[in-house]
């Protein structure tokens, strides 16, 4: 594999100064988010010959202009007097890392796994003085040979993978336009009229009692770095992914399906059987919310909404069944379910001593399966015609049964075609990509596994 090494870090302020005084309060779903954080990584290749460096400070010219409207992400998080997250705005910038590596970029996808493609990427877990610790990083890494990859880390406490897309789409703007066609919105999250009216939130709530579960901690293990785990990244065509929401829908057609619910079942029940489990395990899925929630795309904040599906409810364990179960749960997220969510969250954290209290993380121990197919990563342009020829994700720490991502392909909107980057104890992810449910949809291994058309 590549040689990587650092050339240098820093620290990158916006080219004005914020608005001295300026808070930005967090939702509850950003602070229930807090033990967790998402990375991403665009690959994008190089035109011509370039000199080392050239590239990197371009780039770094236009991220401190860009970051003029992101006062939130320049800026440090603090507690309230009630112990609420928030950040307060200044300048104290975001960290940058400039690194090289040997060999060309295309070399490096043939052979990358996931240890490899996270090296990519710098993360600092949140120091015990938060005040002083970044929570977000960027790291730019030139292949000698040919390519650059853009690494992005940041604590979910602030934003969601859509907001993360979006940072990078904006910077993108910034640098090929001068400037950026849709700014981030800072607006507050949406609140109900209920909390006034005195009418309590439905118990009955699907997400509540998911959300109870996991914020209770029944059933939930710690994070651990005991088990290892791999990720393996798979490409379906667009004709696979028409068959595969055919087998998934009731009377066969396709209208009434989607790619996410039809491969959502479709990893459900494959995870299921290399961990030997004749019957489906629980499953949480976790969606974007913005639509439903009545919120611009530009909002700047957490979104993502996780509604559990039982294996146990599910009587027969085959694609129609389980594409089911995932549509009638997605549907259980509207817009009052979410709020009634919401409002008991806040009644929840209000109820504890906040001084020194860390939720545990969302994302286990069940199977995550995430929803990410809408962010158009792909459109994230810093020089005309060079588009990113991949874009990975990560959402970390993984624990529990593992994880399953679904996300867009470099086709774009006029292909059903779909990513989908699958993370499972290490022992399990060669048998996944043996796993003849899979191998009937003819998907591409693009990372992990055998890296071969299977």
């Amino acid at each position: 594999m590549a040689d990587i090494t650092t050339v240098s870090m820093r620290t990158i302020v916006s080219t004005k100064p914020v608005q001295f005084g300026k808070f930005y309060s967090l939702s509850v779903l950003g602070h229930i988010m807090e033990p967790s954080n998402v990375r991403l990584i665009f690959y994008y290749p190089t035109q011509g010959e370039i000199e080392l460096g050239t590239a990197t400070k371009r780039l770094l010219e236009s991220l401190s202009e860009m970051l003029n409207s992101y006062p939130t992400i320049t800026g440090r998080l603090q507690k309230t007097s009630e112990g609420h997250w928030r950040i307060k705005c200044n300048d104290a910038g975001v960290r940058m890392i400039e690194a090289r590596a040997r060999g060309s970029m295309e070399d490096w996808l043939q052979k990358a796994d996931r240890e490899e493609e996270l090296k990519l990427v710098y993360w600092e877990d949140m120091f015990h003085k938060p005040y002083f610790w970044s929570t977000f990083y960027i790291k730019m890494t030139e292949f000698e040979g040919g390519g650059i990859a853009i690494g992005l880390s940041c604590s979910h406490l602030l934003a969601d993978v859509a907001c993360a897309t979006m940072l990078i789409k904006t910077w993108a703007e910034t640098t090929l336009f001068g400037k950026m066609h849709n700014p981030p919105h800072f607006g507050p999250f949406p609140h109900l009229r209920r909390g006034h009216s005195g009418i309590n939130p439905k118990l009955d709530n699907d997400l509540i009692n998911c959300y109870k579960l996991y914020l209770e901690g029944t059933g939930q293990s710690t994070v651990s770095t005991a088990e290892k785990y791999e990720t393996v990244t798979f490409a379906f065509s667009d004709e696979m992914v028409r068959k595969c929401m055919a087998e998934s829908q009731a009377d066969g057609s396709i209208p009434n399906g989607s790619p996410f619910a039809a491969l959502a079942s479709l990893f459900w029940l494959s995870v299921g059987k290399v961990k030997g489990k004749r019957e489906l395990i629980n499953m949480s899925i976790c969606l974007d919310r913005r639509n439903v929630l009545g919120l611009d795309k530009s909002f700047f904040g957490n979104c993502m909404i996780f509604s559990k599906v039982l294996g146990e409810d599910i009587k027969e364990v085959e694609l129609r069944q389980a594409a089911k179960a995932i549509t009638n749960a997605i549907q259980k997220m509207g817009k009052e379910e979410i709020m009634d969510l919401v409002e008991w969250l806040e009644t929840e954290r209000d109820g504890k001593n906040l001084s020194d209290y860390q939720p545990p993380p969302i994302n286990g121990p069940d199977l995550i399966c995430a929803n990410w197919e809408n962010f158009d990563p792909y459109s994230a342009i810093f020089e005309s015609g060079v588009k990113p020829i991949r874009v990975s994700y990560y959402f970390e720490h993984v624990f529990g049964e593992g994880q399953v991502l679904i996300l867009p392909s470099p086709e774009g909107d006029t292909s059903l075609s779909r990513i989908a980057m699958v993370t499972l104890p290490e022992h399990e992810v060669m048998k996944l990509c043996e796993e003849d449910l899979i191998l009937q949809f003819s998907p591409t291994i693009l990372m992990g596994g055998k890296k071969i058309k299977v």
